[in-house]
């Protein structure tokens, strides 16, 4: 799933909870002019929440067609709990409101003033839940990124000791041209040394033949 769309996520849940406690706690204020700031901070609230919902329709439409589906399932869910809050809002705002919180305030009684409609309760629970989703979603996200990081250390060290090996490699063969340059100048020099005593034998003989060769003339000759 995308991040930038769980970012967006967490913030409009964090932003439905709290539109929720005050859309009910403004119902419950009898000044006028602390009534008029609360709905200006719900009216801020609920411009806010607009906008995060188009940001996640758009994020939602540039992922992948099985991860859009699902994404977009989803953000029905957030613009269904938005309208009700904005209706929520309306109802709040509406002239007969102060009439009708008076009513409830006396039918609801002082004991149970501060507690929160059945539908303000689950929409909090439903984003608690999506807000632990969430969470739960990053955390294996982020061991996701430990166990990529441990591979990756342990392929560099791998890589590390392939290298040190080829280096061995490459020291071991650079010894072995060494000793089969110097066998090669070992075999030129004997290989000169030969030739040279072959020359030398020949010389020899040479000589030895051309003495038997005199020594036969002479005494033919006598």
């Amino acid at each position: 799933m995308s991040e930038v769309f769980e970012g967006y996520e967490r913030q409009y849940c964090e932003l439905s909870a709290n539109l929720s406690r005050k859309c009910s706690s403004a119902s419950l204020v009898s000044d006028q002019e602390q009534k008029q700031q609360k709905f200006s901070e719900i009216k801020t609230g609920l411009d806010d929440a607009d906008v995060l919902i188009r940001k996640m329709d758009l994020e939602a439409r540039s992922l992948q067609p099985n991860v859009k589906a699902m994404l977009l399932a989803k953000l029905r869910e957030y613009k269904s709990d938005l309208n009700k809050l904005k209706k929520e809002f309306k109802r709040l705002t509406s002239p007969n409101a102060d009439q009708a919180a008076r009513e409830e305030l006396l039918e609801a009684g002082m004991a149970d003033a501060h507690l929160a409609s059945a539908d303000q309760r689950e929409r909090l629970t439903m984003s608690v839940e999506r807000l632990n989703e969430s969470s739960e979603r990053i955390r294996e996200s982020r061991r996701t990124v430990l166990e990529t990081e441990e591979l990756g250390v342990s392929i560099l060290q791998d890589l590390h000791q392939q290298r040190e090996t080829l280096l061995n490699s490459h020291r071991k063969l650079h010894g072995v041209d060494d000793a089969i340059d110097k066998s090669k100048k070992v075999l030129t020099t004997m290989s000169r040394r030969i030739t040279r005593n072959k020359w030398i034998l020949a010389s020899v003989i040479g000589a030895l033949v051309f003495a038997i060769v005199v020594i036969l003339f002479y005494k033919l000759s006598h």
